[in-house]
């Protein structure tokens, strides 16, 4: 399930922590969709949602996800706490410290945090 919520102004789809794993492009699409009908700029999914694989760049996962994303113009929040993936892989730390620093993709520990970045 997910719902519309306004952060600041800011159209953004909150999805639920339960559901099935997002596993590939296909999925994600399931919720650029649903963003592009409920006019969201951002999807926020939860970090418990996406499967094992995303944070293992070497299987393209998350790339092959950000991309189909950024395709159609619509921002991806990754909500929670990944600290096990970043302890584990520089490359994904790297990979993560570049995307926060952009404007199409986001990691985020918390909600107070994403409320935060769309401040400003």
């Amino acid at each position: 399930m997910t719902t519309l919520q306004k952060i600041h102004d800011v159209p953004v789809l909150m999805c639920a922590p339960e559901g099935e794993p997002i596993r590939s492009e296909r999925d994600a699409l399931d919720f650029i969709g649903d963003a592009g009908y409920q006019g969201a700029q951002w999807v926020v999914i939860p970090a418990e949602r996406l499967d094992e694989a995303f944070f293992q760049l070497s299987t393209r996962v998350a790339g092959g996800i950000i991309q189909k994303f950024a395709q159609y113009g619509v921002g991806i929040i990754v909500l929670g706490d990944i600290s096990r993936h970043t302890e584990a892989s520089s490359a994904l730390r790297d990979f993560v410290r570049e995307c926060n620093r952009g404007r199409q993709t986001w990691f985020l520990a918390d909600v107070e945090e994403l409320k935060e970045r769309l401040k400003g």
